[in-house]
């Protein structure tokens, strides 16, 4: 009688002990899934509120070479006192075009990021200056500047220089309102707008390219390798 009855006490210890084990377990599970819930959430908020790099750019607003429809997009971020960017000019950009450009394949648009000293900014008013008063004469002050540069350690790209550089060249645009909107700041807004963009990009040298908003990140000298770039963007595209 005593040994049944150490039995029935042994089943209902057991019994209670399974129940609260079960219990427990139903408390971890609750905890798991609420931690997790909350961890997702945590993430979602800070995708949502983390900075953005955001690449898109209105092609339409800024010195664009090429159709506007083309489908690869090709954006450098520049600075008209920039050595390298002479290079680039020179190296890159001019195979760019005729392999790309000129078939309509790719356009090159060209956005001002004046790193180098306080006359870069002066170029680059004359450059938006020249782009709103005649959108083609742009290209040809892009490489006339750039077969011009001078010291980047000297501050050559005055008003007078400027303008006298535009006549030298014939471009097609009002001399007085060039220098008017130089002295002036005409388009500092939009020279700012560039620099703040290429802050945004977590940019830090010139000239860096964007290839369908992707950035290029290999030796920007390397014509071969922007090529392979582009030929991976077209392929993306399909």
């Amino acid at each position: 009688m005593v040994q049944a009855t150490k039995k029935s006490e042994y089943k209902s210890v057991r019994k209670l002990q399974q129940i609260q084990q079960e219990k427990q377990r139903k408390r971890m599970k609750k905890l798991i899934w609420g931690t997790g819930i909350v961890v997702v959430a945590l993430i979602i908020v800070a995708l949502i509120f983390a900075p953005k790099n955001d690449t898109t750019f209105n092609y339409d607003q800024i010195p664009t070479l090429g159709k506007a429809d083309a489908p690869i997009k090709i954006v450098e971020f520049g600075d008209y006192k920039c050595p390298v960017c002479k290079d680039f000019r020179e190296k890159i950009e001019q195979p760019l075009k005729k392999d790309f450009i000129d078939k309509g394949t790719a356009s090159f648009s060209f956005m001002n990021f004046t790193i180098i000293s306080e006359d870069s900014k002066t170029a680059a008013l004359a450059g938006q200056s020249i782009y709103h008063q005649n959108k083609d004469e742009f290209w040809k002050f892009y490489d006339a500047i750039y077969t011009n540069q001078g010291s980047e350690t000297v501050a050559w790209a005055t008003p007078d220089y400027l303008v006298e550089l535009a006549k030298r060249e014939k471009l097609a645009v009002d001399y007085d309102k060039l220098k008017s909107d130089i002295v002036n700041g005409t388009y500092q807004s939009e020279v700012a707008a560039h620099y703040a963009k290429a802050q945004k990009l977590n940019l830090n040298s010139t000239p860096s390219i964007f290839i369908n908003g992707v950035q290029f990140k290999g030796n920007i000298l390397d014509y071969d390798a922007i090529k392979k770039a582009i030929e991976q963007a077209q392929k993306d595209l399909k």
